[in-house]
């Protein structure tokens, strides 16, 4: 049952379309933070919503079915709308990896009880449903795990802006500003040579298997 990340058209398809609604769900939650915590820029700008079209960004999909990782519009911010600026901004940072691991355990849950109907279940559909709800925990994972790098512009690199903007204003600036060209580089290199520089997936495999053996599913 645990035979993770099989591929054919159909689930090729499928995964398309749950990675367009991992994407949404992460920003949603940043927007719904942000707006929590006072600022309403993402409402303003249409980003209070579970309508994809609000949040893909087209190169950014591409990129993510090309190289294997992507990424969606980001919700901008007012900091000055915040009570607490920095410790706000990095709230609403971790808000998107957040909403993309409470996704994953909803998807994996889903995938335990299929589990444990399968005995009375066609094969085909039991096997059929595990594989994509397999898949939907993975793509969250792995999308949880791949933001909350310390590299700009992904969610993690307001862990540490937010110190360097303390140390070096200079530093912080260079920092950001070149941060995406260097995780460009290292997706591409990492594509083109196979060479694995960021271990995201292996280790999203890992954390899904782990939390299937939890559940009883070795």
């Amino acid at each position: 049952m645990l035979n993770l990340f099989r591929t054919d058209p159909v689930l090729a398809l499928v995964v398309v379309v749950l990675i367009v609604v991992s994407l949404t769900v992460h920003e949603f939650g940043h927007a719904l933070v942000a707006m929590a915590l006072g600022d309403d820029t993402a409402r303003r700008e249409g980003r209070m919503t579970l309508n994809p079209g609000a949040h893909i960004d087209i190169v950014g999909f591409i990129m993510l079915l090309v190289v294997g990782f992507g990424w969606a519009k980001p919700v901008r911010i007012d900091t000055r709308a915040l009570s607490k600026p920095r410790r706000d901004e990095i709230l609403i940072s971790l808000a998107g990896p957040a909403a993309n691991l409470l996704l994953a355990l909803v998807f994996g849950l889903l995938a335990w009880l299929d589990y444990a109907l399968a005995p009375s279940l066609p094969r085909a559909v039991a096997q059929g449903a595990f594989d994509i709800l397999t898949q939907a925990a993975a793509i969250n994972v792995g999308l949880a795990l791949f933001n909350m790098l310390p590299i700009p512009p992904l969610d993690g690199s307001h862990l540490v802006t937010t110190w360097l903007v303390k140390v070096n204003v200079t530093v912080a600036a260079t920092y950001f500003r070149w941060g995406s060209w260097i995780l460009l580089a290292l997706l591409l290199f990492q594509s083109l040579t196979n060479i694995t520089i960021l271990p995201i997936g292996r280790v999203t495999i890992a954390i899904v298997l782990a939390f299937y053996r939890l559940l009883g599913m070795g």
